[in-house]
């Protein structure tokens, strides 16, 4: 069969790369910098010490330069990324690491600003938490929405309460859902991030992540993760006292397939695992073979005869004056 959001005989989800090609005709690099922005679990804002699977370094522990002056940091990351595709002229920047909507708007404004212009640049991509959208970051995320290309990237992690306790996301799942409805008002593309693996949590309940937010917030994008048990990380006293059992690449194949089955066609999957430091991983340490686990992915949908969507839910999402999702 050939799935209708793809160009690949093996490929039965709807990939970011298949979504990039179908907007801008080609290739495209997204670009990771580091904004230099704090984290409002971390700074005191709300919570100290930040998620406990998180490292020192945030989500941002593959950026080539990120001390260095913005500019500098994108230039640095496509000349390597010119080294293998040496031939791509059009970019995505992404705002990686920590939260980058954590700052006065006047600060982000200045940030932003520094890269959206540069030679080549089509659009951005800003990771952020739902607690840190107040209502002139939003506008001026608006603004940006009408300028270029645009996502936020919501990091949910998961939709259970007790989970989020216990990583110390220190925000609420109706936080997030109201984020996703004030973003959705300005027509703003909303990825959400899930990770696979967190404490306490069954692959039912992984199932269950991605069906609440399908159901209950209007997304774009869906980015699953596996966890990755990281050195220097409060996640290790989990690890060692027996609440956390990393998962098996056999068990995260599988519910990954059982996720997209039920996600609906149209949401493009921007990732369905990621990358980790191999000196700073504790495990799973199959998921460094990450082409391996992408591959395990494709030919686990074949051996079912299955795609995303086989089993999809929806609703419609009608949004009214005040940003609300109805």
């Amino acid at each position: 069969m050939t799935f209708q959001y793809s160009d690949d005989e093996a490929k039965r989800y709807h990939s970011w790369n298949y979504a990039l090609r179908q907007q801008f005709g080609g290739k495209i690099f997204k670009v990771p910098v580091d904004g230099g922005f704090d984290c409002p679990n971390r700074d005191g804002t709300v919570a100290h010490g930040g998620c406990t699977f998180c490292s020192v370094s945030g989500s941002g522990d593959m950026i080539v330069a990120p001390s260095d002056p913005l500019p500098q940091q994108f230039h640095k990351e496509i000349d390597m990324m010119h080294q293998k595709w040496p031939h791509v002229e059009q970019y995505i920047v992404y705002f990686q690491n920590f939260t980058n909507t954590h700052a006065p708007v006047e600060v982000i404004r200045e940030r932003f600003e520094q890269v959206v212009n540069l030679p080549g640049v089509v659009g951005l991509s800003v990771g952020t938490r739902p607690d840190c959208l107040p209502p002139e970051v939003v506008e001026y995320l608006a603004e940006l929405n009408q300028r270029l290309y645009l996502w936020v990237e919501l990091g949910l992690q998961t939709t259970y309460e007790s989970t989020s306790d216990m990583i110390n996301r220190a925000h609420d799942y109706p936080t997030y859902v109201d984020a996703v409805a004030r973003l959705r008002k300005h027509d703003i593309n909303v990825c959400t991030h899930l990770i696979n693996g967190l404490p306490g949590e069954s692959l039912e309940m992984m199932r269950e992540n991605v069906r609440r937010t399908i159901l209950d917030s209007d997304v774009q994008g869906i980015k699953l993760h596996l966890l990755h048990l990281m050195r220097n990380t409060k996640m290790l006293r989990d690890y060692a006292e027996g609440r956390l059992q990393l998962m098996s690449k056999e068990d995260y194949v599988s519910v990954i397939c059982d996720q997209l089955e039920m996600i609906p066609q149209d949401i493009i999957i921007h990732r369905l695992t990621g990358d980790a430091p191999w000196d700073s991983l504790i495990g799973p340490m199959w998921s460094l073979k990450k082409w391996e686990v992408l591959n395990a992915i494709d030919q686990e949908l074949i051996r079912r005869d299955s795609y995303q969507g086989k089993f999809a839910l929806r609703k419609e999402f009608v949004h009214a004056a005040n940003g609300s999702a109805l």
